[in-house]
């Protein structure tokens, strides 16, 4: 059976198209953020989230991307975009999951966690006491300019195996991962699936995704 997939980075329907047919489980769409590659405006969200959900319904997961932090902010954006699934990639603020689940009892809620050190093991421990999964990435948000994701590094994975033993909540992978070291990053750390963005995409054409990355990346899984 397949490991279940998430492609980050959306740029259009036709890339969701192309992620869903190569058997993702989700499309990531991102929202504002300080830097990162895929930023969409809530409309392009929309856009692409309808166009997916009219075509397969709840089965796929529409994943916003929000670096918003209240439970009332990350509500709004979840309306304002139509998905079906949200990805909190700062860390929330006291009740914020809550305030999600009362205005959106149906999403999923995906947390990041950025493996910058051991520290990370006791946050993810936390954010899945309410959170749906938990999503484990090389951002920085300590660094000056803080980073949330889609950076193309990896990070310690001992850590994030860690982590994947000690919850009892779904984890996923992602930073730095590619058709390059995919297998050797599921055998590190057994996560439940994993996520990509920069390694299936081409930076010469704009972070268009790459249909033979996509397909050689979906084989190993």
């Amino acid at each position: 059976m397949m490991l279940p997939f998430k492609v980050c980075c959306m740029l259009s329907p036709a890339e969701a198209d192309l992620a869903i047919a190569a058997g993702a489980l989700a499309v990531g769409l991102v929202g504002e953020m300080p830097n990162g590659p895929g930023l969409l405006t809530d409309d392009a969200i929309r856009t692409i989230a309808d166009h997916v959900s009219a075509r397969h319904g709840n089965k796929i997961w529409t994943t916003l991307l929000t670096s918003r932090t209240t439970g009332d902010a990350i509500a709004d954006h979840i309306a304002d975009t139509g998905v079906n699934s949200v990805q909190i990639v700062d860390d929330p603020a006291p009740g914020a999951y809550g305030g999600i689940r009362r205005a959106h009892p149906d999403i999923r809620i995906i947390q990041v966690i950025h493996v910058e050190g051991q520290s990370a093991v006791e946050a993810a421990r936390h954010a899945a006491e309410e959170a749906d999964f938990i999503l484990l990435d090389s951002g920085k948000p300590s660094a000056p300019v803080r980073t949330f994701g889609g950076t193309g590094d990896v990070h310690d994975w001992s850590i994030s195996r860690k982590i994947v033993e000690v919850l009892d909540k779904p984890v996923f992978l992602a930073g730095g991962l590619g058709p390059e070291n995919i297998m050797d990053a599921v055998a590190a750390v057994r996560p439940h699936g994993v996520d990509i963005c920069s390694g299936l995409r081409d930076k010469s054409r704009a972070y268009a995704l790459v249909e033979a990355k996509l397909n050689a990346f979906a084989a190993q899984l």
